[in-house]
């Protein structure tokens, strides 16, 4: 019974979310698209409650190729850029800032996490030109599937799958393993849940 309800919820938000859906394709066809993804994700994320969980959800996975309507965005949760993909059964908590990333089955996302695109978003070797005018690299990130990034925890690189990221961790390379427990800033293995 409970899994029909779902079903149901999830088709009349679709439904609730489709005019908004539709307003964000015309304005993205004409302006930046991320600058427009991420002004809706803006106004999304102030919707409180269940509410607002299933019309995040409804709106995400009709606008972006790549998330599945069973996730979870919390509360006041932005997402920064339109390249995001969400598999099935994600939760990713409140006051959440997400950049460019793919976020695998059944991964959780603790409250007040940053995952950044990449750690060379910001570019300042040139000495003649404000920091604020030097361009950077966008880079696609990873959180692999069946992970834990504890809250407040800042991610700028790839996670396996299975790991563990210690809350207010900040995970600035990829070179841990399938299973790792992470945690400390900058983020170490503390040992292998395999």
């Amino acid at each position: 019974m409970k899994k029909y309800l779902k079903l149901l919820f999830r088709g009349l938000f679709f439904l609730l979310a489709l005019p908004v859906c539709i307003m964000f394709w015309l304005l993205a066809a004409v302006s930046n698209k991320d600058a427009t993804f991420a002004g809706f994700s803006q106004a999304l994320s102030l919707i409180p409650g269940k509410i607002g969980v299933y019309y995040r959800a409804a709106f995400y996975s009709t606008v972006c190729k790549n998330v599945h309507r069973d996730i979870v965005v919390g509360f006041l949760t932005v997402f920064s850029h339109y390249d995001i993909e969400i598999e099935e059964g994600v939760y990713i908590g409140p006051q959440c800032n997400i950049g460019m990333c793919r976020i695998g089955k059944d991964a959780l996302v603790g409250s007040g996490v940053h995952i950044l695109s990449g750690k060379e978003q910001h570019s300042f070797e040139e000495k003649d030109v404000p920091i604020q005018q030097q361009k950077g690299q966008y880079k696609k990130v990873s959180i692999g599937t069946n992970c834990w990034i504890g809250n407040q925890a800042t991610v700028l690189d790839n996670i396996e799958r299975d790991c563990v990221v210690g809350a207010g961790s900040v995970v600035v390379h990829s070179s841990f393993k399938t299973g790792d427990i992470v945690a400390g800033n900058p983020a170490r293995k503390i040992k292998s849940r395999i």
